[in-house]
């Protein structure tokens, strides 16, 4: 049973194994010192869950087909509601028996998975590194003198361990990525209220979110479809966009990746994210560096701003009243609240407005950031030496994620030399997590390395779990490629936006068309024209309902029109086209790749003429 993959534990219930069997044997194994669990399942508590699944599978007439995770054991972070165990959050003297579970259990367990016990974490799930918990300090599962990273620490350990295929994390700053790359393990961090936090301990409300942990993607992305769904109880809670599911990320993708990677002078993951680099370039995609200083901006704006503020809200009341609970360091962040004002808060917002209008255009240029998923790895005792500084550096590629609404998966990558693991993470905008899941699979099969810390191989992915090569327009809607005032995070693209149109993937145009700036154009435009001595031009898709496309199409000034556009992998979608004649005033802006990096190039040339 350890290391088994939800399929593995599929295939034995099909072969015969019962769930009382196979779950009394799997608890009654767990070690009661061991510090990645509060608690463990009691027997009344896990008879109680297999009497409800027997019903479950009686319901179902005896179809497992029709309850995906049927007799599958996971764990949950102390900081998520399972009814029958406590919550503590990590903190003895904040913990309380919940009256029932919350809403994320409640589906996986509807859909037949059984929780064997309740994970630790950095107190109030504050901290990037699992050693901030009365109940002990969950090492790294591949060497204990390391952290195992948290705040999920203990999720990530059961998993990386091969206890459980599956846990629950959850994520406000990384703390559902930094422990899956610390641990060879995978980390999804759905979009923001794609799962229901009903039930969950608040970290920050307005940023928290429910995340994966498990050994594969497909795993970690069965778990997702089970559990991502619209919950009217929770007022966070969004559903996805139709289009959601079409998007994906190309065969071969562009991927934004730091000109400067910071790894706080650890050569080993410096040297291990190169390679990662590398390989992924070797496969077909195109790393291109740009600065990262806007999202540094961004995350400065988690610890040194009013989101300090909602984290002490999360817990005023207990706070007010159990101070000396409260650990130390947990403390000191939590309580910096109260140096901050609402005008302060009103501030902060606006700042992170403003500076997720210029994230959401640098993300536009690329199908998805690339980035280490922590830049160091730290010995347990150099983090209880240095918490704070040392923390803060593990969430220099994961904290601003979260404040600009974006979704991400960290996969393993390869182990550095002196034999620790090391991850990558893929970032996308909102509602693209199962499309860098399905990239990040491939990719994570592609490593050849084994399952967590358990030793076993990956297990081979079938031709269902492969993506097709396109994925068609819905029907009812005209795939439409646009080239410049439209694209995403520019002035037009309300244009699209307003009429229900869904934004689809980021691609290029053959490579027999050339690009101009127009003349006397407000907003600024670009034409776009074929020609047999061209380039790839950078573009992106978007499905526009039928309905409103005749008004979309009557809106394009002349000297633009509607044709078709033929892109790098051959398909012809309707986009953008310029008439000839408007050209002979125009500026040939081909070799910038798209009208983004012109603008970029333009906006650079006059800072630096002003400076």
């Amino acid at each position: 049973m350890r290391g088994w993959t939800i399929s593995e534990w599929q295939d034995a219930y099909r072969r015969g194994a019962t769930p009382a069997k196979l779950l009394n044997e799997l608890v009654s194994g767990l070690t009661p010192d061991d510090p990645a669990w509060i608690s463990t399942a009691t027997q009344a508590a896990l008879n109680a869950q297999l009497a409800r699944l027997d019903s479950k599978l009686t319901a179902a007439g005896g179809d497992l087909t029709k309850l995906p995770l049927y007799g599958v054991p996971f764990a949950a972070k102390d900081n998520i509601d399972v009814s029958g165990f406590e919550t503590t959050a990590g903190c003895t003297a904040f913990a309380y028996p919940p009256a029932r579970s919350a809403t994320i259990i409640q589906r996986l367990t509807d859909a037949g998975a059984i929780v064997i016990g309740k994970t630790n974490l950095d107190q109030f799930a504050t901290g990037l590194v699992g050693v901030r918990s009365p109940y002990g300090i969950p090492t790294n599962s591949f060497d204990p003198e390391y952290i195992s990273g948290g705040s999920s620490s203990g999720s990530a350990s059961v998993v990386a361990r091969g206890i459980v295929p599956f846990s629950l994390g959850t994520d406000t700053a990384g703390s559902g990525r930094v422990p899956a790359g610390l641990n060879n393990i995978v980390g999804l961090k759905p979009t923001r209220g794609a799962f229901s936090n009903t039930g969950v301990v608040p970290a920050c409300r307005t940023l928290d979110c429910v995340s994966v942990f498990a050994t594969t993607v497909d795993d970690a992305a069965l778990v997702y479809d089970v559990a991502a769904a619209l919950d009217l109880a929770d007022g966070l809670s969004r559903e996805a966009p139709a289009a959601a599911r079409n998007w994906r990320v190309p065969a071969a993708p562009r991927f934004a990746v730091p000109v400067k990677p910071e790894f706080f002078g650890d050569e080993l993951a410096a040297a291990a994210f190169k390679a990662a680099i590398a390989h992924i370039e070797a496969r077909g995609a195109t790393c291109v560096p740009i600065d990262f200083s806007i999202f540094d901006d961004v995350t400065a704006l988690l610890y040194d701003g009013a989101w300090v503020a909602e984290r002490y809200a999360a817990i005023r009341d207990f706070a007010g009243k159990h101070e000396a609970d409260i650990h130390p360091v947990v403390r000191n962040i939590i309580f910096k609240a109260k140096e901050f004002s609402a005008a302060d808060t009103f501030e902060s917002i606006y700042k992170l407005a403003d500076l997720k209008r210029h994230a959401d255009a640098v993300l536009s240029q690329f199908d998805a950031l690339l980035v280490p998923t922590a830049p160091t790895h730290y010995k347990i005792a150099e983090l209880l030496a240095d918490p704070a500084r040392l923390n803060s550096n593990l969430g220099k590629y994961t904290n601003f994620v979260n404040l600009l609404d974006w979704s991400a998966v960290a996969v393993p990558a390869n182990l550095r030399a002196d034999g620790l693991p090391f991850g990558i993470t893929f970032i996308g905008d909102a509602w693209q997590e199962r499309a860098l899941a399905a990239f990040a699979a491939q990719w994570h099969q592609a490593t050849g390395l084994p399952r967590g810390a358990t030793g076993l191989p990956l297990p081979s992915r079938s031709a269902e779990q492969t993506p097709a090569a396109g994925i068609s327009e819905p029907r009812g809607t005209i795939r439409v490629a646009v080239v410049g005032a439209h694209l995403r995070g520019m002035p037009l693209n309300h244009e699209l936006t307003s009429r229900g149109a869904l934004f689809v993937e980021s691609t290029t145009t053959s490579s027999d068309y050339r690009l101009f700036s127009l003349a006397n154009t407000t907003p600024a435009k670009p034409g776009l024209l074929r020609s047999s001595n061209g380039s790839p031009i950078q573009l992106e898709l978007w499905d526009v309902p039928l309905a409103a496309f005749g008004s979309f199409v009557a809106g394009v000034p002349a000297p633009l029109g509607i044709g078709t556009v033929t892109l790098v992998d051959g398909r012809q979608v309707k986009g953008f086209i310029c008439e000839p004649y408007a050209l002979q005033d125009a500026r040939d802006i081909t070799g910038f790749g798209g009208w983004a990096a012109w603008l970029a190039s333009q906006q650079a040339a006059s800072t630096s003429s002003h400076s």
